[in-house]
């Protein structure tokens, strides 16, 4: 899909390019992150592909036809582009930002209204409530979701994305990074994602591009970068705990019919009953339900003393956190590190209980790699 063969790109008054002899090739419907240090290259890479900057030398190709050659405004327009600080236009609606390509395009307005639509329920965004909104009205991670239906919206088959999700705190950007793997699942877009950080490479990415001083140093993926590192750099940028990164690589609900699960209370079971399931239960609490297996809260041993009731109901605590099943094991341990607990309710795409995660049980995964 894309094929970077000797790229180079210096710059007026640099001594050294900021990219040298780069080859590399990024196959359709895969996520490639290209992660380094600061000045190391990747964006410039990346900023290359859509020409915001033109190589200096080598050649770039899409789907085989020389990048060069293209019109470069129908270029950009054809790829979908993400960025940290998102970029949407203050003064215009949510509907009126994500329909800009749309709208450079001369889309009939029906077929733009109907993809807005579309993208914007993608992403979580009920149209609805969002649609004539402005920007400020919404959080940030509200915005990077219409950053991402705005680069999605005329359905490109290439996706860059800069840094897209840094600029959120981490729990945000743990669910936003999943709403995007669950979207990319469906969509199969090709993709080639800067990041600095190790962490989200190895979980975002098909394949991973390590690059130090404008060159490539490995290219490889998840798995094969943690287990044959290709020198000392790259094995400081994995850094020692191999392990526990490895938890990026395993969702939880690949998992979760192996472990011990927390057999949930529905909301109007007995106290008796409560107390015996608390008993029994390895996290010394239980998980409470409503009819419909939505998660309602938690009851402890302590909860037991400081209320008085007959069901299960009565003593129910709100849950602080709960991960989704398509999560990954990093984002659980994550989770019960916020929280101060060892265990995390894990929860479907309907938001209904699917089961706990406990420390114990990723500690058994990190036992059974090694």
């Amino acid at each position: 899909m894309i094929k970077l063969e000797s790229v180079t790109k210096k710059f007026p008054g640099m001594k050294v390019p900021a990219v040298k002899d780069l080859n590399m090739e990024v196959n359709k419907g895969e996520v490639c992150v290209l992660v380094g240090p600061s000045g190391c290259g990747k964006t410039t890479t990346m900023k290359m592909i859509n020409r915001i900057h033109e190589p200096t030398g080598g050649k770039i190709l899409i789907d085989g036809e020389d990048a060069l050659k293209m019109n470069p405004i129908k270029l950009r327009l054809d790829i979908g582009y993400v960025i940290q600080e998102i970029g949407l236009f203050p003064h215009m609606t949510i509907e009126e930002n994500v329909a800009t390509v749309p709208n450079e395009k001369k889309w009939p307005k029906e077929q733009t209204d109907k993809k807005v639509d579309e993208m914007m329920t993608l992403v979580g965004l009920d149209p609805k409530i969002y649609r004539k909104r402005y920007p400020s009205a919404l959080s940030g991670g509200q915005r990077q979701r219409v950053g991402v239906a705005r680069a999605m919206v005329s359905d490109p088959p290439i996706m860059l994305m800069d840094e897209p999700f840094g600029a959120v705190d981490p729990i945000t950007r743990a669910r936003l990074q999943n709403e995007f793997l669950r979207i990319q699942e469906r969509i199969e877009k090709t993709i080639v994602f800067v990041t600095h950080d190790i962490d989200e490479a190895i979980k975002m990415g098909d394949t991973i591009a390590v690059m130090r001083e404008g060159e490539l140093i490995q290219h490889a993926t998840p798995s094969d970068l943690l287990s044959a590192p290709a020198d000392d750099f790259v094995a400081d940028l994995v850094g020692r705990n191999r392990s526990i990164k490895r938890l990026h690589l395993i969702r939880i609900r690949e998992i979760l019919d192996d472990v011990n699960r927390v057999k949930p209370a529905p909301e109007d079971m007995p106290l008796d009953e409560v107390k015996k399931r608390i008993e029994d239960s390895d996290i010394r609490s239980v998980i409470v339900v409503d009819r419909d297996n939505k998660l309602k809260g938690i009851i402890g041993v302590s909860d037991l003393k400081r209320k008085t009731g007959e069901v299960a109901a009565d003593y129910c605590q709100e849950v602080s956190d709960s991960v989704t099943d398509d999560a990954t094991l990093n984002d659980a341990l994550s989770v019960m590190l916020e929280m101060g607990e060892g265990y995390v309710a894990v929860v479907n795409e309907d938001d209904q209980y699917a089961g706990t995660i406990t420390l114990g049980d990723l500690l058994n995964v990190v036992k059974e790699d090694n």
